[in-house]
């Protein structure tokens, strides 16, 4: 098997074996805890300008099902592992990870150390790499490799043309802004008697809100929320609106982002179907699904505008708000989750429920 080459912006090297497509990439280095989900993680939007390395040492053994991707594609730039199962066993298995890898042009590197590259990450930050199958001078490559920038990524992320998916016929109408989104948030509101349309990341305001929907979702999506400057504008005047809205990851920042608020990239992010975060009105924890590398800072909030409404048990950041004199709510986590647990699938029925109080007003 073909060598390959890790090189952080840091000079550490890693050398393992190629897997997937032979394409050399430089992407943002990050790493996901989840045990299970390789294929969901793969194929989320939000991975755009990423490469993601799984920190549980065997990927693969369950093969590849395409029912199971939440996308038409895998966005992730490259995909770092322990070891790759080069035999699945699995009933739905339609392919093997590496085949899919192949299939997907998606660059990728087993038989490396993923514990020492996740220590490495969490102690000095997420930092850009390059998996190449080539022996380079670390001199004339990690110029190249620390001008690398995750740009336009919302861009590539979301549809073009707008689209809708359920039945026409159902009792609420969702607006959906797509800055990345996965199928399943589309899946939850359908199995709730919603028709939604889902819109590009730029479509206006005003068109969306020409539709009269019932309710609004701002999706999950990659990259630095605060260079989404027009898209922050449309979210602004959706806020004036006085119509229900629920905003998961991304789109949780970008509602922050236009009411005044400010965000900061974490050291490391959060990524993974365990991450723990407490519920401020109920004092509970839930384990919840995550994907994110900047939050909210709460420090910027304006009470009079937005209160905090959950809190990361590990390390204290933003993980929700709830906006005052207003039916709208936002979550740092995914509620819809794949892969990870639905201990939080009970706020899309929140957001259903806002929505018929909204109709009694």
């Amino acid at each position: 098997m073909k060598k390959a080459y890790l090189i952080l912006e840091d000079g550490t090297v890693f050398e393992g074996k190629s897997v997937g497509s032979k394409k050399e990439i430089i992407s943002e280095i990050v790493f996901n805890t989840g045990v299970v989900g390789y294929l969901e993680t793969l194929t989320d939007p939000s991975y755009s300008g990423q490469a993601v390395c799984m920190t549980f040492p065997l990927q693969g053994n369950y093969g590849v099902c395409k029912e199971d991707m939440e996308s038409d594609r895998a966005y992730a730039d490259g995909f770092i592992a322990r070891e790759i199962c080069a035999t699945p066993s699995n009933f739905r298995s339609e392919m093997t990870l590496e085949e899919f890898l192949i299939e997907q042009d998606v660059t990728g590197i087993s038989g490396i150390d993923t514990r020492r590259l996740t220590q490495i990450l969490r102690d000095r930050g997420t930092m850009n790499g390059m998996i190449t199958t080539k022996k380079y001078a670390l001199d004339d490559v990690l110029p190249k490799i620390k001008a690398y920038k995750v740009q336009g990524v919302v861009q590539k992320a979301c549809c073009k043309e707008k689209y809708a998916v359920g039945n026409a016929e159902a009792k609420y109408k969702i607006a959906l802004l797509d800055y990345g989104v996965k199928q399943n948030i589309l899946r939850c509101l359908v199995e709730r008697d919603c028709v939604v349309t889902v819109y590009p990341a730029w479509t206006s305001a005003e068109e969306i809100l020409a539709d009269n929907p019932d309710g609004i979702m701002l999706s999950n999506g990659p990259g630095d929320p605060a260079e989404c400057t027009d898209i922050i504008a449309e979210v602004k005047k959706l806020y004036d609106a006085n119509k229900p809205i629920f905003a998961i990851c991304l789109g949780h920042q970008l509602m922050a982002l236009a009411t005044g608020a400010k965000t900061k990239k974490l050291k490391y992010g959060h990524r993974g179907g365990n991450q723990p975060a407490k519920c401020i009105e109920e004092s509970r924890v839930y384990i919840t699904s995550q994907n994110h590398g900047y939050c909210v800072d709460d420090t910027t909030l304006d009470e009079n505008i937005a209160i905090p409404s959950f809190v990361n048990v590990n390390d204290r950041t933003n993980e929700g708000l709830k906006y005052v004199g207003k039916n709208i709510f936002t979550v740092q986590f995914h509620p819809e989750a794949c892969p990870g647990p639905w201990d939080t699938k009970f706020l899309f029925d929140k957001f259903i429920e806002m929505i018929k109080n909204s109709r009694r007003a």
